[in-house]
């Protein structure tokens, strides 16, 4: 057969089934051979937001995220999303055809290693039909294994040569990486009498979740997540939610009183760390990360551990499990405690409400309340970004993702597709902004197509509202961040979607009657800035 064919089987054989793209001459051969192994395509209408779909398909499902791009321009279409999934060390496979070496005039002609590796990404490549099985297998498991976006090369003229078709060769599970000694941890720990927990990706990764759960109840810990493992220890009466910039009051202040934090596969950046303010000076911090170069990155650490977020943690209960002592037995949590905290949600805080429009507050919770419990909120960046992350509550960090590594807006949309095609049971709810649903309108025709269980929400302020919030106030002018209004409902018509302008809470009635797809387009007041955008500009 040939090498085009036989890496496309190879990739399915390894779990590479399901496969979003844009079709041009260079991947059309191996994404057929895809889908003749029986797998799924689903196709773009621009490789960003391909790329983008197989990113957030990886987040939901736990699975390989595979897109399919054709050579030159269909890759440096695809750019901006493999940034983002690079960033965020979403396990995709990007297959790209490449010009011949010998094609030194080919207009498709760029350096494809030199411009996958400018955005953090893993170039890999099939070097020629004897390696094609090996090439692409090693390009798969490295996705797999190291947690990176791997972009796999494929020159024109070996996906045309003629080869035999062999198995992938078999390679052994590797064993979590645990450190052999925590005898320093386990010491901090026990001189400490207001622990709290802070989990990351990369617990939600190592599927750490009910192993943080039970090592915060025999530790006594409160729980937070950083603002990507949003919903890891929903339900848990200790859980404070998101750490940072979202953090509610209740929050903050059981944070910052912390005598140790306990951060497991989590960055503890300006982000989740609120620039710094969440942590006191005198408390002990612990980061336990599988990447050696992540421990201390973004701030000093007092202790650092290399290892697995999961199995560190399972270590870490069964060496507790035998120490004896007031210290262990000591625990800041309460049933009071647990009543205060379940009374501190953002909703449960007052504000007030703007008399100059639609409140996005007031938008929130009234979405919170009208859609369904099992729910994947997928958030868009903006300065409405705050909203949906605060208000919309997740049953489970499947149920929320965040594309907000590259802090690029109009990348949501393409993630919530491949959210709800790797979960078409549970109700998708993309947030997006206005200026974010523009850039990604190829995506929306693809929605209106595939029909899939979504609704879209617009936080339409009619601006780049986080430009004109920032430097309105300084008193620069701000007119070219803005913008005459856009009727998002009928541009959702056009796509094959419904479309539901809303300028009241009452309004929202109208998201039960739905047949496919819908778009909220809700009008909301462009004055309002809130708090959390205020302090991320305070922290530049």
């Amino acid at each position: 057969m040939l090498v085009s064919e036989a890496v496309g089987r190879t990739v399915h054989a390894l779990g590479g089934d399901v496969v979003f793209g844009l079709m041009g001459s260079g991947n059309l051969a191996v994404t057929n051979a895809i889908v003749a192994a029986g797998g799924r395509f689903f196709s773009a209408r621009h490789e960003t937001g391909a790329v983008c779909m197989a990113d957030g398909y990886s987040r939901v499902s736990g699975r390989l995220g595979v897109a399919s791009v054709h050579q030159g321009p269909g890759l440096t279409n695809a750019i901006t999303g493999l940034t983002e999934a690079a960033k965020s060390r979403t396990p995709v496979l990007l297959l790209a055809a490449d010009t011949p070496p010998a094609q030194l005039r080919s207009n498709f002609k760029i350096d494809q290693d030199a411009l996958i590796r400018s955005v953090g990404a893993v170039s890999e490549r099939v070097h020629s039909p004897a390696t094609a099985v090996a090439d692409t297998a090693r390009a798969v498991r490295r996705a797999q294994r190291e947690r990176r976006t791997v972009v796999l090369n494929l020159p024109l003229d070996v996906q045309a040569a003629e080869m035999e078709l062999t198995p992938p060769p078999p390679v052994p599970d590797l064993p979590a990486t645990t450190p052999s000694d925590l005898s320093a941890v386990v010491a901090a720990l026990a001189r400490a009498e207001r622990p709290a927990i802070i989990a990351g990706r990369g617990a939600v990764l190592s599927g750490a979740g009910p192993t943080l759960r039970a090592l915060g109840e025999r530790l006594g810990a409160v729980l937070a997540t950083t603002a990507v493992a949003n919903g890891l220890f929903a339900g848990d009466p200790f859980d404070l939610g998101i750490s940072g910039g979202f953090s509610t009051p209740t929050a903050q202040r059981l944070l910052k009183e912390s005598d140790l934090i306990l951060a497991f596969g989590a960055a503890l950046n300006q982000w989740t760390t609120r620039h710094g303010a969440l942590i006191a000076p005198d408390t002990t911090v612990i980061q336990v990360d599988r990447d050696l170069d992540a421990i201390g990155a973004h701030r000093p650490v007092d202790l650092g551990v290399v290892g697995d977020a999961r199995a560190t943690a399972e270590t870490l209960l069964e060496t507790l499990g035998d120490v004896r002592g007031s210290a262990y037995e000591a625990s800041r949590r309460s049933i009071k405690l647990a009543a205060e905290i379940a009374a501190g949600r953002w909703r449960d805080v007052p504000y007030e409400e703007s008399r100059n429009g639609l409140d996005p507050r007031t938008l929130s919770v009234a979405l919170d309340d009208v859609l369904p419990t099992e729910r994947t909120v997928v958030v868009d960046s903006g300065a409405f970004m705050g909203y949906p992350a605060m208000y919309l509550q997740v049953p489970d960090a499947q149920g929320f993702v965040f594309p907000q590594a590259f802090q690029c807006v109009g990348l949501a949309l393409g993630n919530a597709i491949g959210a709800a095609v790797a979960n078409p049971d549970r109700l998708t709810v993309c947030a997006v902004g206005d200026g974010g649903l523009l850039m990604a309108l190829p995506d929306l025709e693809t929605l209106g197509r595939l029909k899939l269980n979504m609704i879209v929400v617009v936080y339409n302020d009619a601006a780049y509202g986080a430009e004109v919030h920032h430097f309105r106030p300084m008193g620069i002018p701000v007119e070219l961040a803005q913008f005459p209004p856009t009727d998002f409902a009928a541009l959702a018509e056009a796509a094959g979607c419904q479309g539901l302008t809303v300028r009241t809470p009452g309004d929202l009635e109208g998201l039960t009657d739905r047949d496919r797809p819908l778009v909220v387009d809700a009008k909301v007041d462009p004055d309002i800035c809130a708090e959390w955008l205020e302090e991320a500009f305070r922290g530049h």
